[in-house]
């Protein structure tokens, strides 16, 4: 637990800030070690929620740490020192500086930098990035995997941002077109039609059937929106919590045309890249398979690489024990240059080669891919506006033929 406190110390300067301990008798303890008279002692409010949840830190605030860590000993600092900067940086963002005053009270203790993260409350860190800090520190490589444990979260937090950035100007023309749209079938069609339906004449099959959407949208909209969100709910609901749900669905993710190549893309572009990036820091090759298992977010590769991670550590090779598997199979030049490394002992160089392969392959066809969305959405509104319009103009058309005759 975080303590926070206010005090003076042994020179009559005031000092503040915070310290873990198990209880307050214990904070007060280490303040008065440390030459400090407390004034004011209390346990942080944050670190008591964070007993109930700890939530993963988002990767750009892990790319934004590995990068200052790695600058600030690269340059000669200790680890301390480079914790205790980097918290002067940060004291205005007020759970990462807890964040950060937890790992300075631990090590101050004596405990070393993988220790220091792995029993902090404040959030929670990766398997894969605390075994490489761990075996990193012990082999005299902690500079260099940080640095690249910064460059891969930061790759992964510009992939999102740049796809979000590319959505969000489809997705808010989609959204304006759909509510007009829906307001027109719904208020302005229904008054327009009414004049025609006065005069008795029969309307156009297509009027009919735009009026039948505008009486049923008027009428259900309320229910139509709840249903809507409620779709929505359930379906994260049984994702997240029903196993057999979210196996299914990834399975059936994979299999679409263009997003299924884009899934595998990410997901084996990125377990490459930890198990190399894991290999070069030295952890085990069946310990390092194993953890940068964790990584998959798709449960369908996920359970594949997980049964295959049990034989490895029988002493199989990788590339055997996936085309032996069950589950779903990688692709085709993955598999390939994954055996190749196992045969060559290169490993670690090669699927760092197929992890860049894989995050430029996406690249272009995300690029492609979003290119051709707008068009398209561009000729669906006009097709549904199109139809609108000449569900109102075949009746004048009808009117004019009839007065003419």
């Amino acid at each position: 637990m975080l303590y926070k406190y206010k005090g003076i110390t042994k020179q009559g300067k005031s000092a503040k800030g915070s310290i873990e301990a198990s209880n307050v008798d214990e904070a007060k303890k280490k303040l008065k070690a440390q030459g400090i008279f407390y004034q004011d002692i209390y346990a942080t409010k944050e670190i008591n929620l964070k007993n109930f949840s700890k939530r993963e830190m988002p990767g750009p605030l892990l790319s934004s740490f590995s990068k200052e860590l790695s600058s600030y000993l690269n340059s000669g600092m200790a680890i301390l020192t480079a914790i205790r900067l980097i918290e002067d940086q940060h004291q205005k963002e007020k759970k990462y500086a807890s964040f950060l005053a937890s790992l300075r009270t631990m090590i101050e203790e004596g405990k070393s930098l993988y220790h220091a993260l792995n029993t902090q409350n404040i959030y929670g860190m990766p398997d894969f990035f605390l075994q490489s800090i761990n075996v990193a520190g012990q082999s005299g490589k902690l500079v260099s995997v940080l640095i690249q444990m910064g460059t891969f979260f930061s790759t992964q937090a510009k992939v999102k941002k740049q796809v979000g950035n590319a959505l969000a100007y489809p997705m808010f023309i989609f959204i304006v077109a759909i509510g007009m749209v829906g307001f027109l079938i719904t208020f302005v069609v229904p008054k327009i039609t009414g004049i025609f339906e006065d005069t008795g004449q029969e309307l156009p099959s297509i009027t009919q059937f735009v009026l039948g959407v505008s009486d049923f949208l008027s009428a259900h909209y309320i229910v139509l929106i709840l249903g809507i969100v409620g779709v929505i709910v359930a379906f994260k609901s049984a994702y997240k919590y029903i196993y057999s749900f979210k196996r299914f669905y990834d399975g059936l993710m994979l299999k679409v045309p263009i997003i299924g190549a884009l899934i595998q893309n990410h997901e084996l572009g990125r377990f490459s890249y930890i198990l190399s990036l894991m290999l070069d820091s030295g952890v085990s090759y069946a310990h390092a398979v194993k953890l940068a298992t964790t990584t998959f977010s798709n449960s369908a590769f996920k359970e594949s690489f997980e049964e295959a991670s049990h034989r490895v550590i029988e002493g199989n090779k990788l590339s055997h024990a996936l085309q032996r598997g069950k589950g779903t199979k990688p692709k085709r030049n993955f598999m390939q240059a994954l055996a190749l490394g196992e045969e060559s002992s290169e490993v670690a160089n090669i699927l760092s080669n197929i992890a860049s392969l894989y995050q430029e392959e996406n690249e272009d066809k995300l690029k492609l891919l979003l290119s051709l969305l707008e068009p398209f959405m561009m000729l669906f509104i006009g097709g549904v506006v199109g139809i609108i319009v000449a569900a109102m103009l075949l009746p004048i058309f009808s009117m004019n033929l009839g007065a003419k005759m």
